[in-house]
């Protein structure tokens, strides 16, 4: 039966249960109340009874010296008797107003000829309640006197009958305006249970899925306002992981696009160059020389564009055998090894290294921070006409040591600034193999620049395109420049 109650109660709602909860707390109060209540009026009402039997006592033993009885009932109801006493006996003296047995007030007649003070009893005499005052008028003569307390019990009777009822509307009314009260101080949270239930019937599962319901009905409280800040804010970062999540699929899905072109067209090549050995070029011997010669050439393009696509997963899984060979190296001389190259490889671009200073031993992978400086080199080469200069800057300020890569070529479009990290990105929208490579140089420049604690950016330059890595300079060891010496090189120059 009880785990029955149990079960329904915890199905009830929770308006419900806060309200009758409160309800049974104000019944115990209620009840503690009325209890303190009657037994103070209770006591208050005994003390005016006994006061008001002394008084009538002290008027009675006045009227039982000078006649012998009290000739003069005080109140209709009362009971007076005067009794002779002695050391055994309590004789009545009559006439006297007494009940048919007046047992009881011989008895107290009697117990106070061994007491020295007033002696007050209550005893039931023929059904009812009495309270009893026993005095000594003179010595052998003892006043007794007897008091319903009917009016009393009646009096208790009806307080308690106006408590029953008071407190019983009082709890009524607690009951059923608290409830609506609690109804309605928490239909936020009814509102909040229905968004959620909004969410949970939303389909998810699409890609440009969006969560639009917000939980925006006021009141409650500052609680009910704190978990609704806390609800909204909860909704705010699902909203932003799906869009996350949306533009990771739009992503991963250009890149297999993309991947899949750049890996078809080597593999064309392959085949038709396998096709014309097949053929034809087994015949011919410096046919067959020059079509292995582009094998080779189409394989090895092949293989470091897969060689990126690795690291680059490689980078993202963040894997605990990180790509990256941490040693001291020198920045300053990788930079000015990168210059060397490119000035090499690009002689039509004249390549700056501006002044900066002498050395400055990092923490780093030197073959992967040369790695990043080929590729900011060649991007410039690239996508710049022949004469365009170049120039290459190592700084150091605070915390981080910055390499600037600088080209005055025509600039990327405003529009285009903010794509040019993304893997296969390439300015050249139809993908032609006279300018670029596979667009994945600057991305995977920046993951290696990352993978290092550092940044990778491209300025806001109108005039110019300037590529800056930021590294965090850690333990490093900085070597200034002597003022006297040559600081930079250009191309065709010694340095």
């Amino acid at each position: 039966m009880i785990a029955r109650f149990l079960r329904s109660y915890r199905r009830l709602r929770l308006g419900t249960r806060l309200a009758l909860g409160l309800g049974a707390l104000s019944l115990v109060v209620f009840a503690v109340v009325g209890a303190m209540l009657t037994m103070y009026m209770r006591d208050y009402l005994d003390h005016q009874l006994r006061d008001q039997i002394k008084l009538v006592q002290a008027v009675q033993s006045k009227d039982a010296k000078a006649h012998g009885i009290v000739e003069r009932q005080p109140y209709y109801g009362w009971y007076t008797a005067v009794y002779d006493v002695s050391a055994e006996t309590a004789v009545l003296r009559k006439p006297a107003d007494v009940p048919a047995d007046p047992t009881a007030l011989t008895a107290l007649a009697r117990r106070m000829s061994d007491s020295d003070v007033d002696v007050t009893r209550t005893m039931r005499i023929g059904g009812d309640t009495y309270l009893l005052r026993a005095c000594e008028v003179s010595p052998g003569v003892v006043l007794v006197s007897a008091a319903p307390t009917e009016d009393i019990d009646g009096t208790i009777r009806q307080l308690i009958t106006v408590q029953v009822v008071a407190f019983g509307l009082a709890l009524l009314a607690l009951v059923v305006f608290g409830r609506r009260m609690l109804k309605n101080g928490l239909k936020p949270l009814s509102d909040m249970a229905h968004t959620a239930h909004g969410i949970a019937s939303h389909d998810l599962s699409e890609s440009a899925s969006r969560l639009h319901l917000r939980a925006d009905a006021p009141g409650g409280g500052p609680e009910v306002e704190e978990l609704r800040t806390a609800f909204n804010t909860m909704l705010e970062h699902i909203d932003d992981s799906l869009a996350v999540r949306a533009e990771a699929e739009q992503r991963l899905r250009r890149f297999v696009a993309d991947a899949s072109h750049e890996l078809r067209t080597p593999l064309m090549s392959v085949r038709g160059y396998a096709d014309l050995f097949q053929y034809a070029a087994a015949n011919a011997p410096e046919e067959r020389d020059k079509h292995l010669a582009r094998l080779r050439a189409e394989a090895a393009r092949m293989g470091v564009l897969l060689d990126d696509l690795l690291l680059l997963a490689r980078l993202d899984a963040a894997e605990v055998e990180t790509p990256l060979r941490m040693e001291y190296a020198d920045l300053v001389e990788l930079a000015e090894q990168a210059a060397d190259a490119f000035r090499a490889g690009h002689p039509g671009h004249p390549v700056t290294m501006l002044a900066g200073p002498a050395a400055l031993r990092l923490r780093i992978d030197p073959h992967r921070i040369r790695q990043v400086l080929d590729n900011l080199l060649t991007n410039a080469a690239v996508h710049t006409p022949d004469g365009t200069p170049v120039s290459v800057e190592v700084s150091v300020s605070e915390a981080t040591a910055r390499v600037h890569v600088t080209d005055r070529g025509p600039g990327i479009p405003p529009g285009e600034r903010e794509s040019v990290f993304d893997r296969f990105y390439r300015v050249d929208k139809a993908r032609s193999r006279n300018r670029g490579g596979s667009g994945l140089g600057l991305s995977v420049a920046r993951s290696l620049v990352r993978a290092h604690g550092g940044s990778l950016e491209l300025d806001d330059t109108p005039t110019a395109t300037v590529f800056t890595m930021t590294l965090p300079l850690g333990s490093a060891q900085i070597k200034l420049r002597n003022p006297e010496t040559p600081g930079s090189g250009v191309a065709g120059q010694p340095k």
